[in-house]
């Protein structure tokens, strides 16, 4: 149980009534949260003071699935030392993750315990609404608030044709803020989702303005920004790793390296997110198992046909319906493996290597 003043001290990173510490937790194990994380250790914040610790030799085991190791804005309990040790994870109450690039899948996560995404787009060379339902999928799968951010809006003089491109791809639920992430009223916007015992994080591409948007909160030049390339406003990465940061406005920031590769992990729902009428279109199909094809009494081919369903958006559909599935088969056959091992690992020796 933490005693007022520790719990005053933690929420100034963060700590909320959404993290739960263990009744078991040792009396001499101290939370604290993880703000970096590099190959060879990790930085935590306790409220006070950030330093360096190293992960228990469990969290090193060659063939432990990142998720279960530390990342980024986890809470945990260091056990005391020098240095001292991340002993216990705690809850994680929201997960953004996706599948790391490469053949071999991999889930990867981008950050814990957030109650928001920020999707940052550029209203420059990089818009692109159609790239936000892949954003979308990740971030509900997540448990987070997904808030969509348009940098760059100070550069246009017609945001309300911009603004109607990216409602057609999103629900109506979904906040989008068009903004000048240089200008700190602009950014006055964003407050409610960065106050005391929130965390938001921020993705997008490179040159987005994600660092820019993150040194206008501080209210300082932090971290490093770079202009990005005129021919096709595509930016360099100036943010190599993730960061949490806690800002002035009492809760704390995100900030995360420029994504050109976002692959789902397998575990997302199309059907209960922003495609959630082509799934209530299916439902009406002849056929259960439609393909919508050439199939009689098809409703999703009866909607295109008349316009009432976008071609581009059945074909965004299709995409990403078509990666969720196999990425799902990627993950039941990385399960199975992980199961078989486990297995193996507690047979008695003379069932697994046979009598001499």
């Amino acid at each position: 149980m933490l005693n007022p003043e520790t719990r005053a001290r933690l929420a100034r990173i963060g700590w909320s009534d959404a993290v739960v510490l263990p009744p078991d937790a040792p009396a001499d194990h101290l939370p604290a949260r993880v703000i970096i994380q590099h190959r060879n250790g990790y930085v935590v914040h306790d409220g006070e003071k950030e330093f360096t610790v190293q992960p228990a030799p469990r969290f090193l085991k060659r063939n432990l699935d990142p998720v279960e190791r530390p990342a980024v804005g986890d809470f945990v309990l260091l056990k005391p030392g020098k240095p001292a040790q991340i002993e216990t994870v705690l809850p994680r109450h929201a997960t953004l993750s996706r599948a790391a690039a490469g053949e071999r899948y991999q889930r990867q996560l981008i950050a814990t315990n957030v109650d928001s995404v920020l999707v940052l787009m550029g209203l420059d060379g990089d818009f692109n609404p159609r790239r936000l339902e892949r954003y979308l999928a990740l971030i509900q799968a997540s448990g987070a608030t997904c808030v969509v951010v348009l940098t760059k809006a100070d550069q246009h003089d017609d945001l309300e044709t911009l603004m109607a491109d990216v409602a057609d791809v999103l629900p109506p639920d979904i906040i989008v803020h068009p903004l000048n992430a240089k200008d700190p009223q602009s950014l006055a916007v964003l407050h409610p989702y960065l106050a005391a015992g929130l965390t938001a994080v921020v993705v997008g591409s490179s040159g987005v303005g994600k660092s820019t948007l993150t040194n206008t909160l501080l209210g300082e030049q932090r971290q490093a920004t770079k202009a990005v390339r005129q021919n096709d406003s595509r930016g360099r990465h100036t943010t190599t790793f993730r960061a949490l940061i806690a800002l002035p406005q009492g809760g704390c920031l995100i900030d995360t390296p420029g994504m050109r590769e976002l692959k789902l992990t397998g575990e997302e729902d199309l059907e209960v997110g922003q495609f959630a009428d082509i799934d209530s279109l299916a439902m009406r199909c002849r056929f259960g198992d439609c393909a919508h094809q050439s199939e009689p009494g098809c409703a999703v081919r009866v909607a295109l046909e008349s316009g009432e369903l976008d071609t581009e958006r059945w074909a965004s559909y299709q995409k990403l319906r078509s990666e969720l599935q196999m990425q799902a088969a990627n993950l039941e056959t990385q399960l199975k493996r992980k199961n078989e091992a486990n297995k193996a690992l507690g047979k008695r020796p003379h069932e697994k290597f046979g009598r001499h």
